[in-house]
């Protein structure tokens, strides 16, 4: 069923049960052209509103073997993009808006998941990389991962998410800026130094895949309602007032507090058995 999900240069599997990885295979360097961003967005947004898959934890990663991603296609971006004959530069300017904003809804698919989605990063994460893996609830990087928040050097500023989501997830301004501006690339320890990742693996894309994996199978064991609910009140917090947070959690809650998935997890760990959680949606198969 997993394979269903899978698209030309997007491979989606189910190495465990309710675990699906999915994996970026457009070589040589999954640049991400037009038709690849939008086939993203789409492939989450299905996993996610599927009605058969029970998907509770999902894992992305690359097929290549030396390369996250080169970032952005730029001779696909750039014949998009141009403006040249337009007549008008505010009707130019309205279609760019409009193109940008979809282009920012389909990366950040990973976030409007109900389930977690940890990124597995190894070889090269340049530009649309570091936003692609900023939206992704839990980061590994390899040893051999080399980040690059690239866009400057294209004289652009960063406009898909890393510079939203980069400040609220690092705990080092300073060096966050640092590396905005001056587009340096920087290592997976450097990375962990500025809470980009938090995790680094020995090793390269087998390990890092594999820890990553394993990380999800220790997820999916737990309450999907309890994960789900969870991942939504972290998303809210981050954006949010404690004040308004804890209002939101209350409101939630209320609800969530009814599923039958707590009596589960109570009554099998009295009777040292594994739980066995209702799917989250109606005709999914446990």
């Amino acid at each position: 069923m997993a394979d269903s999900f899978s698209t030309e240069w997007i491979k989606v599997s189910e190495p465990h049960p309710h675990v699906y990885l999915v994996e970026l295979r457009r070589k040589p360097v999954n640049a991400f052209s037009e038709q690849f961003w939008r086939s993203f967005g789409k492939v989450f947004d299905d996993l996610r509103a599927s009605s058969t898959a029970d998907v509770r934890c999902a894992v992305l990663a690359s097929a290549l073997d030396k390369m996250f991603t080169a970032g952005l296609d730029i001779k696909s971006a750039a014949s998009v993009l141009s403006t040249e004959g337009s007549t008008d530069s505010a009707r130019a300017a309205h279609d760019v808006h409009d193109y940008i904003r979809t282009f920012q809804a389909a990366i950040r698919a990973t976030e409007r998941c109900h389930f977690p989605v940890i990124a597995a990063l190894h070889g090269h994460v340049i530009g649309l990389g570091v936003d692609i893996a900023s939206m992704c609830d839990v980061r590994y990087a390899a040893a051999d991962a080399s980040f690059s928040i690239k866009e400057v050097d294209v004289g652009l500023a960063a406009d898909i998410g890393t510079l939203a989501y980069l400040p609220k997830i690092t705990g080092n301004q300073s060096l966050a800026r640092e590396l905005a501006y001056s587009t340096r690339p920087f290592s997976a320890q450097e990375a962990l130094q500025l809470g980009l990742v938090s995790r680094v693996v020995p090793g390269s894309r087998a390990e890092v895949i594999s820890a990553a994996l394993d990380l999800a199978k220790t997820i999916v064991e737990k309450s999907p309602v309890a994960v789900s609910g969870t991942k939504r009140l972290l998303n809210h917090a981050r954006d949010n007032s404690v004040d308004v947070s804890l209002d939101y959690t209350v409101i939630w809650n209320s609800a969530m507090l009814q599923t039958k998935d707590i009596a589960e997890s109570l009554v099998s760990k009295q009777t040292k058995r594994a739980p066995q959680f209702a799917p989250m949606n109606k005709k999914a198969k446990l």
